[in-house]
């Protein structure tokens, strides 16, 4: 699972049948960067590129989410649709707390 920050939402003018109900979300993954900066300044846009993640679970503009990739993202249906990322958690909070970097013997 990546994080990555809600930046947008996509419309779609049609949808497979089995996404109906769900929304597309615009995401900026997270990088190694937005984890050392923490909480100061805006979380702003990625360097890696933006994708669209499907959502069922209620993500907007501005939250951080959990999202999948790949063949697992459509593993929740009984019959895999065509989509290549999925929201799978709403996130609250992170904390980053890295280890100190070991001295040289």
């Amino acid at each position: 699972m990546r994080l990555g920050a809600v930046i947008g939402r996509v419309t779609l003018s049609v949808v497979v049948p089995q996404l109906e109900g769900g929304r597309w979300l615009l995401v900026s993954p997270f990088t190694r960067e937005h984890f050392q900066r923490g909480t100061e300044g805006p979380i702003g846009l990625s360097k890696d590129s933006s994708l669209v993640v499907y959502d069922s679970l209620g993500g907007g503009v501005g939250d951080t989410i959990g999202f999948v990739e790949g063949r697992e993202a459509a593993q929740p249906f009984d019959k895999p649709p065509p989509i290549d990322a999925i929201n799978a958690a709403l996130i609250d909070n992170v904390f980053y707390n890295p280890k100190p970097e070991a001295s040289g013997s």
